[in-house]
C-alpha cells in the first residue's frame, strides 16, 4: 500500500468510529494505532533478519526502535500520513459549529 492508501484508509476507519460514537479522536487513535503498529511489527521483522539471526529471540525490547531498520522515507510516510490526517480530521470535525 502506498502513503496515501494508508491516509484513506486511516481515514475511512476514523468515520466509521467517528459516526457511530460522533468521538473523532477516538477514531483517529484507532486508526493511527492501527498503522503505527503495523510499521513496527515490519521494523520487527527488517531487525530480525538483519541482526536477530532469524530468531524473534535474539530481539532486543528495542529492536524495532533501531534506527538501523528505518532506512526509508516511505517506511516513516506509512505511519505518519495516517496520524496527521486523521488528527487534522478530528481537529477539523470537533471545530466546526452545531
Amino acid at each position: 500500500m502506498s502513503y496515501l492508501e494508508h491516509l484513506i484508509a486511516g481515514l475511512l476507519i476514523q468515520a466509521v468510529v467517528g459516526l457511530l460514537t460522533r468521538n473523532w479522536w477516538a477514531g483517529a487513535a484507532l486508526a493511527s494505532a492501527y498503522f503505527i503498529g503495523r510499521e513496527l511489527a515490519q521494523a520487527e521483522y527488517r531487525w530480525i533478519e538483519l541482526y536477530g539471526a532469524g530468531r524473534r529471540a535474539n530481539m532486543p525490547w528495542w529492536g524495532p526502535f533501531d534506527p538501523r531498520v528505518w532506512q526509508r522515507k516511505d517506511q516513516f510516510v506509512d505511519w505518519l500520513a495516517p496520524l496527521a490526517g486523521t488528527c487534522l480530521l478530528a481537529w477539523w470535525m470537533t471545530r466546526r459549529p452545531g
